[in-house]
């Protein structure tokens, strides 16, 4: 289809808005406003998308719940990210607040402070030991989203484990 052609038949329709829209999901997994988002960017009538993301959904193609769990296992055991980065990035994408608590409940305070240990052991080829190497690496956890108490307790815990 040519960029000024328009698809008169509504089956047309749907069935050019589904191909993008697998096209689009078969990169990696979306959220539904990122679906939406792309179909309205590629002209798609509103009423068109609203139909294609409930069969998507219906599907299983498009779920915000499976997408915010995903995403927090992966940040966290590939990026080392903390629950407030995972948070704060799921709420940008549009995931509901219900589906970001959930995703979180199953990174228990455990999982937390062993990942905060490993993203600075990663980071840090020895301990920090002057000031100043501590502040670095409070703010580069800090930076990947862990609170502040439990960054101060795993530059501790790094610091006595290897000294």
């Amino acid at each position: 289809m040519s960029p000024g052609e328009r698809l008169v038949d509504p089956e047309l329709r749907r069935q050019h808005a589904l191909d993008l829209a697998h096209r689009y999901l078969g990169r990696r997994d979306r959220t539904i406003r990122e679906v939406r988002q792309h179909l309205e960017l590629k002209r798609v009538e509103p009423a068109t998308i609203d139909e294609v993301v409930v069969e998507l959904a219906r599907a299983g193609h498009l779920d915000d719940a499976r997408y915010a769990v995903r995403f927090a296992q992966d940040r966290r055991l590939l990026d080392y990210w903390g629950v407030e980065r995972i948070q704060r990035k799921l709420l940008a994408v549009g995931v509901a607040e219900e589906h970001v608590r959930a995703a979180l409940v199953e990174q228990d305070a455990a999982q937390e402070r062993e990942a905060a240990i490993g993203a600075l052991r990663r980071r840090c080829t020895t301990p920090p030991g002057s000031p100043r190497e501590r502040e670095r690496a409070l703010r580069f956890l800090v930076g990947k989203g862990y609170a502040l108490e439990l960054a101060y307790e795993a530059i501790r815990a790094v610091g006595s484990a290897e000294t």
